[in-house]
């Protein structure tokens, strides 16, 4: 397995960081009731859990990313990883997201067209890989020695264990869509990838 150095993707501390946007910035697409116990309870939840779980051990302080790679692959460190990785995977997740429609623009765009053959191509990838993901997990952007492709991964798990790069992320956890779309994961992933994908984000993530 091709782990990724955990430099080349950022410190992220263990905690809940502050939605990059009001509550009720998505709507209709992700209401502000959904995003309040999405990140409220849900994404809290993983926190506090990693919190308790490495109490008192040598990960007390270490990074999610340190966590991660530390406990990836580790049957009896599986509590952990899924706890840190869903930490993780959420504080991406909210970044990957914007109230603004935007498109992606200069190497990053060059980049879906050169892979892709063009960004209705890139769209229905992704669009793929979100709603044909069989339960719980997420569709990913992601790149490997520049090469940009789309993947879904299951419950926790993250690409960089498997040395893919985030780019951007949908989370297709039903906590994230089910109070507003019940059964229809294809109507939020269509909205989320029409008008909240969050390009400026997803453009530095691929320049670094």
């Amino acid at each position: 397995m091709a782990h990724l150095n955990p430099a080349r993707i950022g410190a992220t501390p263990q905690t809940l960081p502050p939605l990059p946007f009001p509550a009720a910035a998505l709507e209709p697409a992700i209401s502000a009731q959904t995003l309040g116990f999405h990140h409220g309870k849900h994404h809290k939840g993983y926190v506090d859990t990693l919190h308790k779980l490495v109490a008192g051990t040598d990960m007390a302080d270490s990074t999610l990313e340190e966590i991660i790679f530390a406990t990836s692959g580790e049957p009896d460190q599986e509590k952990i990883f899924q706890a840190a990785a869903q930490a993780w995977n959420h504080s991406f997740y909210w970044q990957s997201l914007s109230p603004a429609a935007s498109a992606p623009k200069g190497d990053l765009k060059s980049a879906i067209v050169r892979d892709f053959g063009s960004h209705d191509a890139f769209n229905t990838a992704l669009t793929k890989a979100a709603t044909g993901q069989f339960g719980s997990g997420w569709a990913w952007l992601v790149a490997k020695e520049g090469k940009l492709s789309v993947m879904s991964t299951s419950d926790a798990d993250v690409p960089f264990t498997e040395g893919f790069v985030p780019i951007l992320t949908i989370d297709v956890w039903e906590h994230a869509y089910y109070l507003d779309w019940q059964n229809r994961r294809a109507g939020y992933v269509e909205a989320v990838i029409d008008r909240h994908l969050n390009w400026d984000f997803a453009a530095s993530n691929y320049a670094a």
